[in-house]
Formats: structure tokens, C-alpha cells, sequence
């Protein structure tokens, strides 16, 4: 039960900062939190050059897919490198009781998953736009299927970023904005599911499966972001949620970012393959004429 005082001291502080406040976290949970966001940024990363490397390898068509793999890791590098430094210099370590505390007043910032949010805002997009570059719609509009994703996409992200400072100082608000925040992934949802059917047409089995995969990989991924979201009532207001929240969230990005698009390369590759086209870099060079 988190304390009237700590809320007249917090406010709407995220639930992690109230946790930091009243029972502190132990070297164990204070550095397998660092850890993680620290492994979160690094795979973004080293997922960047892995998107740079690979851009020729499918014919040009498809390789706006690629493209913006490339803007969504330099993102989410950024911004996780950030969120990882919020971490750390929110809590100090207190030798007399042996955990990391929050210092109110001091001149660290309060812990703040807005920075997840403000990442999530410029990637969520673009990963939804991914796939129109890759599959062929055969009755939707690509233009109404990529303006419905970017307003459903932006305002799931931007009810969810207004719901998430309720999460300790009034439940009621937190859960309705949540709520309509899963109205709109819902619909992006449909979406998705809707597009790789029609992507499914008339495409070789290999591709039919990978983008099978592409929609189970999402459907899983995206649901940990709500479950991350309600972490503080399905775990309680404990140090163990706030290890749980830190870990799903990365494992849900690093899915949703870096395994998704790896999945939409191997797609297009295989879309490039059946079109005939061969990488520069491998091509079979011709003599030159004497």
C-alpha cells in the first residue's frame, strides 16, 4: 500500500519511483534493472548495423523496409540509451539500509518511462509502414491502410503515455485511459492481420510462412507492452514488478524492432529471389570484353 505521504511527494511519479522511495531496491534488482536497459540499447545497436549491412541484399522495391529498420534503431538506441541513464541516477545507494533509495529533492530526476513513450511515438509508426514496402495489397489501399496505422498507432501511444502518470495516484483514470488505449491496438491489430492475409496471395510458401511468422511474432510482442503497462496490479507495487516491467518492455522492443524486421528482410529477400534479382556484391561478373 503505497503511502498518503509519498503521494503528497510524488505525485504522479510512475509507480518504480514510489517504489524507490518507500522500500528501495536491492543490488540484485537495481543492477538486473541496469542491466537490461543497458542490453536494450546494445541490441538496437548492433541491430542498426545489421540493417545497414543488409540493405542490398533485396532488390530496390523493397528496400524502404530496410530503411526504416535503420531510423527505428537509431531511435530506439537513443532514447533507451537515455532511459538507462534516468535509471542510474535516479537512485543512490544508502549504507544504512543496504539499497538503492530515491533522494526526493536532490538533483537526479525522477525514473520516467515517458522516454519509452516519446521512442515509441517515432517507432511505431515506421513499423507499421515496414510492412507495406515489403507485401502487395490486393484489395486494400495502401494509402488508407498507412494513414489509419499512423492515427491508430499515434494516439495507442499517446492515450497510453497520458495513462501511465495515473498509474499510483488515481487507478480509475490509469485503466480508462489504458482501455482506450487498447481500442485503438486493437484496430492496429486488425490491420496487420488483414494486410499479411492479402500479402499471403499469391506468394511462394517459404514467404507465405515467414509472414505467418511475422504475424504471430507481432500478435505476442505487442501484447507485453499492455501487460508491462499494468505490471504495477498484476505484480503489486514491489521491486520484483519493476524488474518484471524493465524486462518485458525490452523484451517485447527488441522483438517488435529488431526480430520483426530481420523476419520482413528475410521476406523481401526471398520476394527478391523469385523476381531474379541478384545482390551486386555476389552477381556472377561477366568478362570484360577484349
Amino acid at each position: 500500500m503505497i503511502k498518503e505521504s509519498s503521494k503528497e511527494a510524488l505525485g504522479n511519479a510512475t509507480f518504480e519511483n514510489y517504489v524507490g522511495l518507500e522500500q528501495g531496491f536491492s543490488e540484485i534488482a537495481y543492477q538486473l534493472s541496469a542491466h537490461v536497459l543497458t542490453l536494450g540499447y546494445a541490441v538496437m545497436l548492433a541491430a542498426l548495423f545489421y540493417f545497414v549491412m543488409t540493405l542490398k541484399s533485396v532488390a530496390p522495391k523493397y528496400r524502404m523496409s530496410s530503411v526504416l529498420s535503420v531510423v527505428v534503431m537509431v531511435s530506439a538506441f537513443l532514447l533507451l540509451y537515455v532511459q538507462r541513464a534516468n535509471w542510474v541516477e535516479a537512485f543512490t545507494f544508502n549504507q544504512d539500509t543496504g539499497r538503492y533509495m530515491l533522494q526526493p529533492g536532490s538533483s537526479g530526476d525522477l525514473f520516467n518511462n515517458g522516454y519509452r513513450y516519446l521512442n515509441w511515438l517515432i517507432d511505431v509508426p515506421m513499423l507499421l509502414f515496414q510492412i507495406l514496402f515489403v507485401v502487395s495489397l490486393t484489395t486494400s489501399s495502401f494509402s488508407s491502410v498507412r494513414n489509419q496505422f499512423w492515427i491508430s498507432g499515434t494516439l495507442m501511444i499517446v492515450t497510453g503515455y497520458i495513462g501511465q502518470y495515473f498509474e499510483v495516484t488515481n487507478p480509475v483514470t490509469f485503466f480508462v485511459w489504458g482501455a482506450v488505449s487498447t481500442l485503438f491496438f486493437v484496430h492496429i491489430l486488425y490491420l496487420m492481420r488483414k494486410v499479411i492475409a492479402e500479402g499471403c496471395d499469391g506468394v511462394s510458401e517459404k514467404a507465405s510462412k515467414l509472414l505467418n511468422t511475422i504475424w504471430w511474432l507481432f500478435l505476442i510482442s505487442w501484447t507485453l507492452y499492455p501487460i508491462a503497462y499494468l505490471m504495477p496490479y498484476l505484480g503489486g507495487m514491489n521491486e520484483a514488478s519493476v524488474v518484471g516491467r524493465h524486462i518485458t518492455y525490452t523484451v517485447a522492443d527488441v522483438a517488435s524492432k529488431v526480430v520483426y524486421g530481420i523476419l520482413l528482410c528475410m521476406v523481401a529477400k526471398e520476394l527478391s529471389d523469385e523476381e531474379g534479382y541478384e545482390h551486386p556484391d555476389f552477381a556472377e561478373k561477366k568478362p570484360q570484353d577484349s
